[in-house]
């Protein structure tokens, strides 16, 4: 299969691990990973605090750049879920229905990455090896607009050497919630969840903006835990040293 790969903002900024372990999974399972150099930032922000007529032009440029690919796959539940449920609503809302029929097109065939595995792929074993005790935070979009259930848990048990323990109250927000994390720090910062009981080395999470949250608590009390990608994970292999990388 050729997937296009959707890098999003904060992979590009800040976490290009997780799109380069992304590219390296996908390969390893035979499939060739393209990256549309048109890509920009897909309006997530921009809706999300009130600038839907901002967001429009990224809306088309988006459809414009993915159209041609038969998939594609993102390391972001948060912005798979702003294709999903916010660019065809943004181009209706602007009386543009071609617009918002052909963002419904590409929004079907785009995938956060442990859907791509399992649902398309028919894959929960990729050849993984992590010998590392790690707790698992579904984050908030994952968990509620794609739904994606238990398929980054599944994807995880299949990796060797991997000591997986249960997240107490993981399906809480862990407070970050995009913009909200800077419009309400203080409280952001209250629910920060906390990984200690667990005993775990590495926290891991499909969405980048959330393990910076996270692992910015953690290291500011000195913890010692880790972030790490599940893509990082799922790219790791025996015999190759994956040390924790991460906030």
């Amino acid at each position: 299969m050729r997937i296009a790969l959707f890098l999003t903002c904060l992979v590009d900024a800040v976490a290009p691990a997780a799109g380069r372990a992304t590219v390296e999974v996908l390969e390893r399972l035979g499939h060739e990973v393209v990256f549309p150099p048109g890509q920009t930032c897909c309006g997530q922000m921009h809706v999300n605090t009130g600038y839907p007529d901002e967001a429009l032009p990224l809306v088309r440029r988006h459809v414009e750049t993915f159209e041609p690919y038969e998939a594609v796959v993102a390391p972001s539940g948060s912005c798979v879920g702003s294709v999903r449920h916010q660019h065809a609503a943004v181009a209706r809302s602007h009386g543009d229905e071609a617009l918002a029929d052909r963002a419904a097109a590409v929004a079907a065939k785009t995938y956060e990455l442990s859907e791509l595995l399992v649902d398309v792929l028919g894959v929960t074993d990729v050849g993984a090896s992590y010998p590392h005790r790690v707790t698992y935070h579904p984050t908030c979009h994952s968990l509620r607009m794609l739904r994606v259930g238990d398929k980054p848990l599944r994807l995880l048990r299949s990796v060797r050497g991997i000591d997986l323990v249960e997240l107490p109250g993981a399906e809480e927000c862990c407070g970050f919630g995009g913009t909200f994390a800077l419009k309400n720090a203080d409280v952001s910062t209250a629910m920060l969840r906390s990984v200690l009981d667990t005993r775990a080395e590495v926290c891991a999470a499909g969405d980048s903006s959330c393990l910076l949250h996270i692992g910015g608590g953690l290291s500011r009390l000195r913890t010692g835990v880790r972030t790490v990608h599940l893509a990082e994970i799922l790219a790791a292999q025996e015999g190759v040293a994956h040390e924790p990388t991460g906030g």
